[in-house]
């Protein structure tokens, strides 16, 4: 028996896994590369003990489709100068394996919507030991876990991943997600991104992005925010597209216009305004300087997508429907 003690990345070897198990490749040619790229502490076999976050690359090794940290990486190398900052709130719904929110009446619905947000008792906050136990997990492991609280619909939680600085906000969000859907596991509860879990008049799930530059921090920062969002404003569908994982589809039903949304066929802004599609927080507009808050990603939305196209539009100034293709060499 050999004990591998794993120090960083460096330790890791490359790995490989069948591709045709996860619809990724044919089964005459189905090994994949695995690429450790991010590791964390294990909080569920504890120290020494590793998560390991893994690029995907095909035999020809260039990234496999579902592979958006490649991509994302090259971006985020361009503009290291700006030091960009993501904060991304994460919402989600816990549900039954019959599909059922947990805690809903068998046969109907809870109360409507009001007393549930950041509410506190049985009769209000369902799960809070699945989220507090997500919660220290997350910690273990080293994830930017900031904050958390019960959302709108009965139910339905939030997390707060960041500040985190460039590549490291898709890979602290995929691994907390890993980890809230391992500790639902042990409760018997399934954790939902779905954007829409319950049509009609209840709230869906987003994922908030936060995002700032040293120029946007700096005395005189709001300057660089309106600009930003002037940018934004111009390039408003490439980022709906960018903001699901079926290209605006999902978040389809859930930017109405209504239940704190914008509608996704119009932008706006707005201090203080979760009806817009980018909100400058008021503290924010009194300093002069801070951040943004983009609330069009939905619950489901690939973060490695949603920091890349921020970046493009406001530090590298795309215009247009489509991404520009860089030299990768």
């Amino acid at each position: 028996m050999r004990l591998l003690f794993v120090l960083s990345l460096a330790d890791l070897p490359e790995w490989n896994f069948d591709g045709s198990s996860t619809y990724q490749s044919e089964g005459s040619n189905s090994d994949m590369y695995l690429i450790p790229a991010a590791m964390f502490r294990d909080p569920f076999r504890k120290d020494p003990n590793k998560l390991v976050l893994c690029e995907v690359l095909k035999y020809n090794r260039k990234p496999a489709e579902s592979n958006l940290r490649n991509s994302c990486q090259q971006i985020m190398s361009m503009v290291a100068d700006e030091k960009p900052w993501f904060g991304m709130e994460q919402e989600y719904t816990l549900l039954g394996t019959d599909g059922h929110p947990f805690g809903w009446p068998s046969n109907g619905f809870p109360g409507p919507q009001g007393p549930y947000y950041c509410g506190v008792g049985a009769d209000k906050a369902y799960g809070r030991d699945i989220v507090e136990a997500h919660y220290r997990a997350c910690l273990y492991a080293g994830i930017h876990i900031s904050g958390t609280n019960a959302e709108v619909m009965a139910s339905q939680w939030e997390y707060q991943i960041g500040p985190c600085e460039d590549i490291s906000m898709g890979d602290h969000l995929w691994i907390s997600r890993f980890i809230l859907h391992r500790v639902c596991e042990d409760f018997g509860i399934i954790a939902s991104f779905d954007p829409k879990p319950i049509p009609g008049n209840w709230n869906g799930a987003g994922c908030h992005t936060n995002f700032s530059t040293k120029s946007m921090r700096n005395e005189g920062g709001l300057k660089f925010i309106e600009e930003s969002i002037e940018r934004l404003g111009k390039r408003h569908q490439y980022h709906i597209r960018a903001y699901d994982p079926k290209g605006g589809l999902d978040n389809a039903r859930r930017l109405t216009g209504h239940h704190e949304t914008s509608n996704i066929n119009e932008f706006s802004a707005g201090v203080a305004n979760r009806g817009a599609s980018i909100r400058i927080p008021r503290s924010v507009g009194q300093d002069k300087k801070g951040y943004f808050e983009d609330r069009r990603p939905s619950a489901n939305c690939d973060p490695y997508a949603v920091t890349e196209a921020l970046v493009r539009t406001c530090l590298l100034g795309e215009t247009g429907d489509k991404p520009v293709e860089y030299n990768k060499n």
